[in-house]
């Protein structure tokens, strides 16, 4: 098993502030996505992030390999949606959960 930081960026910066309703829908059906992930297993932790120069949304997966938090990634309904959400992923060298230790690659 090994720890990625998924990265969700929105369009825009103001967007925290000024989504539209299809917008706000397609985040609630995000979150539920990444709720079921969590209760797989296959997420640790995830939520939005007040960052001063945007904010963004954060996630640590906990997968097999980089391919299978690539495919979590694109199935992500924040992804397939019209709305230019992107999504960053990074392998993490060490994550330490209360369940373990898990090394990268």
């Amino acid at each position: 098993m090994q720890g990625f930081v998924y990265r969700l960026i929105a369009p825009r910066p103001t967007f925290a502030a000024d989504m539209t309703p299809a917008e706000r829908a397609t985040l609630m059906e995000h979150g539920a996505y990444w709720s079921a992930l969590m209760t797989a297993g296959k997420a640790v932790a995830f939520g939005p992030v007040d960052d001063p120069r945007g904010s963004y949304g954060l996630g640590i997966l906990l997968v097999d390999d980089l391919d299978e938090a690539e495919a979590i990634r694109d199935a992500d309904p924040a992804i397939t949606a019209p709305h230019g959400l992107r999504a960053e992923l990074a392998p993490m060298i060490r994550l330490v959960t209360t369940d373990g230790v898990f090394e990268g690659g």
